[in-house]
């Protein structure tokens, strides 16, 4: 039997290269897609020591042709692609007024657009089979509507609303190409350190914070379901429920400790290099500054539900408060 092959953008550092790591485990032949080649080669070298065969291709994936001349070149080298993680992204924290109109548009074109472009090369080359999966990261519900990330959230949902759209297409077109979402709490990243930040604060995860290695095993995961969305842990399923049943509440709750969640005591030191538009040079693995208080793949926190998982539950908490009404109802008729 032929490998597979697993292409992930974004593989230089962070949640990309823990990927790598994981889909080769898994038995992947890799293709590393970033803009950083020494990084990427810096992973490939990672992965050759465990006999995991890579290529690296230097792209930027705001670059759409860019990226589809990738795709060729890996199925001419590698072989048929079967799993595509867009893992790249890009973003400027601060509030919406302090952001630039030119810092959104990267921003988008990055994290949006970028997803978009590799999400539309992966459809290029696996609709000549008809199967596939295509991954793509989301926010966790338990993150989504943070202040200070406009720019992040509105690139992310839209992401969310174009993968929406494109699985009823591949369904009407009988493709067996899954779309399948990652959603993500705060992952111990490189990202903090090198994130546009105009808050004037160093910046720190929002919420409970896990490892690279937890994200990358959900995008594992995510390759072999059959599921939409996988997401970590089970605050982040109820907090989905809490974003439904009260939005006003939580956005109170937000504006009150969202911005102080979200930012150290201490103050930057000057302007940092970010990654926006240039990457930051230097050697970075997959973790961040964070790893003291980030859960493993071994604690008892760490619980991937998938979304099939999650309407169940939800559905039996409906079915019980049904049922609570409806005996209270024939009490209250009793008496």
């Amino acid at each position: 039997m032929a490998t597979q092959i697993a292409v992930i953008t974004g593989a230089g550092s962070g949640i990309g290269r823990a990927a790598a790591r994981a889909l080769g485990r898994a038995g992947f032949d890799v293709a590393l897609l970033g803009r950083d080649k020494a990084r990427l080669e810096a992973t490939a070298q990672n992965l050759a020591q465990h006999s995991i065969r890579t290529l690296v291709v230097s792209v930027d994936v705001t670059d759409a042709q860019a990226v589809q001349d990738a795709a060729d070149h890996i199925e001419a080298e590698l072989g048929p692609i079967s799993v595509w993680a867009n893992c790249a992204g890009a973003t400027v924290v601060g509030q919406v007024a302090a952001l630039t109109a030119q810092d959104i548009q990267r921003a988008t074109q990055v994290t949006y657009l970028g997803s978009v472009n590799g999400t539309l090369a992966a459809l290029n080359v696996m609709r000549r089979r008809g199967q596939g999966a295509i991954i793509n990261l989301d926010l966790a519900p338990t993150l989504r509507d943070l202040p200070l990330q406009a720019a992040e959230n509105g690139s992310r949902a839209a992401l969310r609303a174009f993968c929406n759209s494109l699985r009823t297409e591949l369904r009407h077109d009988a493709d067996h190409i899954r779309v399948v979402m990652v959603d993500l709490p705060a992952i111990n990243t490189p990202h903090y350190n090198w994130t546009r930040n105009l808050t004037g604060k160093r910046l720190k995860p929002f919420g409970p914070v896990y490892e690279p290695e937890v994200a990358a095993e959900a995008i594992c995961r995510a390759a072999f379901t059959t599921s939409r969305s996988i997401s970590i842990g089970w605050a982040n399923s109820f907090a989905a429920l809490w974003r439904f049943a009260g939005p006003g509440c939580r956005e109170a709750h937000l504006a009150d400790r969202g911005y102080k969640a979200q930012m150290s005591h201490d103050w930057a030191d000057g302007p940092q290099p970010d990654d926006l538009y240039e990457p930051v040079p230097g050697a970075y693995g997959s973790e961040g500054p964070f790893e003291a208080k980030a859960r493993r793949l071994n604690s008892p926190f760490t619980v991937f539900v998938s979304s099939g998982l999650r309407a169940s539950l939800f559905g039996a908490l409906a079915a019980m408060g049904l049922s609570a009404v409806f005996n209270h109802i024939r009490q209250c008729h009793k008496s």
